[in-house]
């Protein structure tokens, strides 16, 4: 219980709270007064009545408009003047008023009592109403300013933030874990990242004992840049070396930097490293830097004010002015280290880059071991087998497929998590829901059915095909009538003949369809699309087209205004991936023209039972002819 309380959000003072409670305390006194007004109104004649009742005891004429009239005590006990008697909120107020009209009319009627004998003496008197003038000048700025205050919290990030309050703009919005709201990641909670994890431990072994680096003269790297593609975890990585090193951690993501008003960025930027120095030895994690640390000079408009130009300039200032010896480590993460501005890549700034790729078969073991130990699970569960089923998962996606098994699982109404629920999961995380309630006609069906089986057949008999896991024609997703999914073998560079039988065995499902109905559909259209990135990325980037030769456009193909080859070259490019692409589906129309019996007995079973695994195709069409588990031959390296 205490540290939830702990952990709840605690209110913070502000000086307009002071304003706001006069505010409410005026209006509170002007609203009891007015509730509490006994005042009643009078005529003339009923006004010389009480006078010679002897009930008044003096007379106010106000601006020469209104008579006030008050009462005796005496009068006051009078039963008939109950309803005028004061309370202790208008001890002041009159008892009776009225208009008096004509001023003149009213001095004869005092000049007549007074005739008759009564000692009546008005005092005329002046009042002037200052509050009415005020708000009508005043409150139309007070609502303007207030708006204003309003909109300006709004694009400053909120009043909940460090830069909420339109004074403190500048000001850092980085989160601080300190205290009771430490790091509680560790490097147990990390898995799959054993390199990485090596190279941070320096890091970590700094900031706990840094004379041992500093006695021999030596230097901890300023920065520290973890590259990888997104969901391997580098986030988490930073954090765990902030929770091993058990110093304060300032984590800010880089579009927090950048604000619609000039000089704002540049403003939290030495704020951060400002707090930083006061909180040494910590770590400082800026995720997604590319937001901010971008090439500059690209894009920019000429004698314009570059607002995350500012910004990167005032970090590389800021890098280069704290001492290493001050244990202030920068840490920082992207995806998109291509984009980066070379100077924040140089030595003594981010001159160490660890790069995280997504994990291979023992990483995602185990990564799937620290998941499954927070879900229930059944004791036929093995990671390893769960590893082999997810080739090219990174961290967040295998978390994914534990969290969506564990939900199905419970929609089940199981008590453990069994392998059909980690299958479901795998389908929906790669195909989609499933779209149990999508009326398709039994002629879709059918194309839908041989075009699946198309793609099963090349795979299957293809030599340098990955190898089929499951075959199926459930709708699932937006737009997916069915797919066939193969389990890729861990490899690192592929040679051009397994890239021309994966073209082959990708258009396998268009051939099946040219060669059972004699027609197209538009049920190829993914197929096509990666086919013809294929083919480019085999003749522009990897040079593997004996006409266009050993030449790579990659890197300069990254410029979209200017174009890295000639005319004559799109040409010659374009002329080759035509050829290509048509080879290899005339090689899949006459492999599935030479297996039609496999393919037609394929398809029939996908029509009745809808899905068929590995095991079901061996039983229709028998083992697949290629070894699947045959070493590949190795390379030479250069």
């Amino acid at each position: 219980m205490a540290d939830n309380k702990d952990n709840k959000k605690k209110v913070k003072f502000s000086p307009y709270w002071i304003y706001g409670l006069i505010i409410l305390a005026m209006l509170a006194f002007n609203m009891s007064v007015y509730l509490n007004n006994t005042t009643k109104e009078l005529s003339k004649y009923q006004f010389e009545d009480l006078v010679r009742a002897g009930d008044v005891e003096k007379v106010e004429i106000v601006n020469q408009e209104e008579v006030r009239i008050f009462l005796t005590k005496e009068a006051l006990l009078k039963g008939q003047h109950e309803d005028v008697k004061p309370g202790k909120f208008n001890g002041l107020q009159a008892n009776y008023k009225y208009l008096a009209g004509d001023i003149q009319f009213f001095e004869e009627q005092i000049a007549k009592l007074r005739a008759e004998g009564h000692d009546i003496d008005p005092k005329f008197t002046k009042e002037v109403d200052y509050i009415g003038p005020i708000l009508g000048w005043v409150l139309p700025f007070l609502i303007l300013i207030g708006i204003w205050l309003y909109l300006m919290r709004r694009m400053s990030g909120g009043a909940g933030g460090a830069g909420g309050q339109i004074f403190s703009i500048g000001k850092s919005k980085a989160t601080l874990f300190d205290g009771n709201a430490k790091v509680k990641v560790n490097f147990n909670d990390v898995a799959g990242l054993d390199e990485a994890k090596v190279e941070v431990m320096e890091v970590v072994d700094f900031l706990k004992t840094p004379k041992k680096y500093t006695s021999l003269g030596g230097k901890i790297p300023k920065g520290v840049l973890l590259v990888g593609p997104p969901g391997t975890g580098k986030t988490l990585l930073a954090k765990a070396v902030a929770g091993e090193a058990d110093v304060p951690f300032f984590s800010i993501s880089g579009s927090d930097f950048v604000e619609m008003f000039v000089g704002v960025g540049a403003s939290r930027v030495r704020d951060l490293f400002k707090q930083a120095r006061e909180k040494a030895p910590c770590i400082v994690f800026i995720d997604e830097i590319d937001a901010i640390g971008r090439a500059r000079g690209k894009g920019a408009v000429q004698g314009g004010n570059d607002e995350r130009e500012n910004t990167l300039n005032q970090l590389l200032v800021e890098m280069d002015g704290f001492s290493t010896d001050k244990g202030v480590i920068l840490m920082a993460a992207t995806n998109r280290p291509d984009v980066l501005d070379p100077a924040l890549l140089r030595p003594g700034r981010f001159d160490r880059q660890i790069g995280i790729d997504r994990p291979d078969l023992k990483g995602r073991e185990a990564i799937f071991k620290v998941h499954l130990k927070n879900i229930v699970i059944d004791k036929s569960i093995i990671a390893s087998t769960l590893a082999e089923m997810t080739p090219g998962f990174a961290g967040a996606e295998i978390a994914n497929v534990c969290n969506e098994a564990a939900l199905v699982a419970a929609r089940r109404d199981k008590k453990a998590v069994d392998l059909d629920d980690f299958n479901y999961a795998l389908d929906r995380v790669i195909g989609g829901l499933e779209k149990k309630n999508k009326l398709i006609s039994p002629r879709e069906k059918e194309i839908i059915a041989y075009h699946e089986a198309g793609h099963a057949i090349c795979g299957w008999f293809l030599e340098n095909a990955s190898p089929l896991v499951k075959v199926t024609i459930v709708p699932r997703g937006i737009g997916t009538l069915g797919y066939a999914q193969y389990l890729p073998k861990e490899e690192y560079i592929t040679r051009t003949e397994a890239l021309e039988d994966r073209m082959c065995m990708t258009l396998g499902g268009r051939a099946a369809e040219r060669i059972v109905f004699d027609k197209i559909s538009t049920g190829a259209q993914n197929d096509l699309d990666q086919v013809t990135k294929m083919a480019y990325s085999m003749i522009a980037i990897y040079g593997m087209n004996d006409k266009v030769g050993n030449v790579s456009f990659h890197a300069m193909s990254q410029d979209n205004f200017n174009k890295p080859y000639s005319d004559d070259t799109a040409t010659l490019i374009d002329q080759e991936v035509r050829k290509m692409i048509d080879v290899q589906y005339v090689r899949a129309q006459q492999l599935l023209k030479d297996k039609r019996h496999e393919l037609n007995l394929l398809a029939e079973q996908l029509l009745e039972h809808e899905v068929l695994l590995k095991s079901d195709v061996e039983r229709l069409i028998g083992m697949r002819p290629i070894g699947e588990d045959e070493p590949v031959d190795a390379l030479p390296t250069i």
